[in-house]
């Protein structure tokens, strides 16, 4: 029952970015599309590493995932405002001319 489970969020996890990745061509600012991709990396990863904690029950390993998951929700949020700083930084143009 536990790998049902799992591999339900797991699936959720991938059909979740899958949709965001074609979200993301709805947008044509490049400003729109960094936070769609990042809102989309951050909640699909979690998603499934959430996925694989639920497969694998209690354990090491386990604590390890959840170890790696808190570290990509303060990673990926840092990186994603780093690059759209650098961008806005350097005049990078919001419009397609």
């Amino acid at each position: 029952m536990r790998d049902l489970i799992g591999n339900i969020i797991i699936f959720a996890g991938v059909g979740f970015a899958g949709l965001g990745i074609l979200g993301i061509f709805r947008f044509k600012n490049f400003y729109s599309r960094v936070l769609v991709s990042s809102k989309v990396d951050t909640v699909g990863f979690i998603t499934i590493l959430l996925g694989v904690s639920v497969k694998h029950g209690l354990s090491f390993f386990t604590l390890k995932v959840l170890f790696i998951m808190a570290m990509a929700l303060i990673i990926n949020p840092l990186i994603t405002h780093s690059i759209v700083r650098s961008a806005y930084i350097s005049g990078y143009k919001t419009r397609k001319e």
